[in-house]
């Protein structure tokens, strides 16, 4: 295995460890090099969303363990609410949930797809469009990610706003 693999793997169990002791979910970690240097991002989550104080928290609490390791910036970050899903808890969340599958190559000439997750796993991805289950070689799909519900957004925009 090679050492970049290794140190990431490292930084993710110690992230891991600190996201569990102060009741965050770790979603990712990861070292991305940038033309400003390597940056360190970790992503985290909980039920009711993270806020910028929980972002600020847990930097504090895990830059400590992580200043062995070689980067340049760390940043702590939400996953957003059209995160790829990558984790199988992600998956199992999400079960059931509005998708976009994005291909490698175009499949009836459309390289991505939305559709409600019904399974998802190393082998395939399978997808509700319509009447129709459409399922995909995990192999050919480069990523699958929430579609964001914003209809409550919508209905809040259509009422009266109060003076």
């Amino acid at each position: 295995m090679p050492a970049k693999n290794a140190n990431l793997q490292k930084i993710t169990a110690i992230c891991e460890k600190m996201a569990q002791k102060l009741g965050y979910e770790l979603c990712d970690a990861a070292i991305e090099k940038e033309p400003t240097g390597r940056y360190l991002r970790i992503y985290i989550d909980t039920e009711g969303g993270i806020t910028l104080d929980d972002c600020e928290k847990y930097h504090r609490a895990v830059q400590p363990a992580l200043e062995n390791f070689d980067y340049d910036f760390l940043e702590v970050c939400s996953p957003g609410i059209d995160r790829p899903l990558k984790t199988k808890r992600d998956i199992e969340k999400s079960m059931g949930l509005l998708v976009e599958a994005r291909l490698y190559k175009p499949v009836d000439g459309k390289k991505s797809v939305q559709g409600l997750l019904k399974a998802m796993d190393e082998e395939s991805v399978v997808l509700s469009v319509g009447e129709e289950t459409l399922e995909f070689p995990r192999k050919a799909v480069a990523q699958v990610r929430l579609v964001p519900d914003l209809s409550a957004l919508d209905e809040e925009a259509d009422e009266p706003q109060n003076p």
